[in-house]
């Protein structure tokens, strides 16, 4: 398995995909009833790859990733060639991931206790592996909203 399994909900949201990947295999539900119960090491392959085949489709498509912390903000445009990164830092002791935190930023960007940087970083042999590492890490797939606030910012 190369990224995570999908958890239940995700399988629960993904059903019918499901059926349609078991379809493709040529494995009938009565099949599947009957691999989990007597070849459940089958049937978990099944759902690792079947797992694997989403989170392919959803890295594929994802162009914007950020991961909020307390006092920092990291926020990826993922470019086919790289990773670009805004980052946002605080030195003071305001919590980001609070709507206070977040609102004092609004209102205080050009203050001394806010540190931008930007940075560059061209992907490994596996760009969409690089781009799950981040998830795992925290960061969550967006619009790009805000990476493109701060670009124009600072830019």
């Amino acid at each position: 398995m190369k990224y995570s399994r999908l958890t239940k909900e995700q399988f629960e949201e993904l059903h019918q995909e499901f059926i349609n990947f078991l379809a493709t295999q040529s494995i009938t539900a009565d099949e599947w009833t009957n691999l989990k119960a007597n070849k459940p090491d089958l049937a978990e392959m099944e759902l690792d790859v079947f797992s694997d085949l989403i989170w392919e489709g959803v890295l594929n498509s994802a162009n914007f990733l950020e991961h909020v912390s307390p006092n920092q903000i990291h926020m990826f445009s993922l470019t086919e060639e790289n990773m670009k990164l805004i980052g946002v830092k605080l030195t003071n002791d305001k919590d980001l991931t609070t709507p206070e935190g977040y609102s004092w930023l609004r209102e205080n960007l050009m203050d001394d206790a806010v540190e931008f940087v930007q940075a560059k970083k061209d992907y490994t042999e596996d760009k969409n592996l690089d781009k799950f590492t981040l998830i795992q890490q925290g960061a969550v797939i967006t619009k790009g909203d805000l990476f493109k606030y701060f670009d124009k910012l600072i830019n």
